[in-house]
């Protein structure tokens, strides 16, 4: 895993990329020597049909093998670096605000893993608005089709680096 590579994958800050680091070292190490511990306990108490705790065991461990695949997979294709330029270019990392069928929103550009603990709402570059407004500037105006099929008015106001 190597945090800096050609751009294949997601976009992280440093930060993000090491807290999800330490979540994946967590999940695969201690997360999931419990969960197992658990469903050996829950196994021995006998019949498996009627066990609640065996099956919530099961499910969690389900859960924490997916959140594994997903954050080696994220890790391993991420493009790690600081935040792009403050040149009001939409890309990976920008904070946006833009009028949105005449509703101004503010919302972070990329991948949801950089926002954290952020209350900020998160597009993609592969959603509708996302692809739409990718490479785009301030002053901007440009529509996309929505998943429903109407076109949808937007408008670039400001785009400012994330800091979280």
């Amino acid at each position: 895993m190597s945090p800096t590579s050609e751009h294949t994958g997601a976009w992280l800050t440093q930060e993000a990329y090491d807290r999800l680091s330490a979540e994946l070292e967590h999940l695969s190490g201690p997360a999931r020597t419990e969960v197992v511990a658990r469903i050996e306990a829950a196994r021995e108490e006998g019949d498996l049909k009627e066990n609640g705790g065996y099956h919530a065991a099961k499910d969690e461990q389900g859960k924490i093998e997916a959140r594994i695949r997903e954050l080696t997979q994220l890790l391993e294709t991420a493009t790690v670096g600081h935040a792009p330029k403050d040149d009001g270019v939409v890309e990976p990392g920008m904070v946006v605000t833009a009028k949105v069928a005449n509703k101004e929103m503010t919302f972070l550009f990329g991948n949801r893993e950089i926002a954290g603990d952020s209350d900020l709402t998160v597009y993609s570059e592969k959603s509708p608005i996302g692809s739409a407004i990718q490479g785009h500037k301030e002053g901007d105006k440009l529509s996309y089709e929505a998943p429903n099929g109407k076109d949808i008015a937007v408008e670039i106001v400001k785009v400012t680096p994330f800091k979280g």
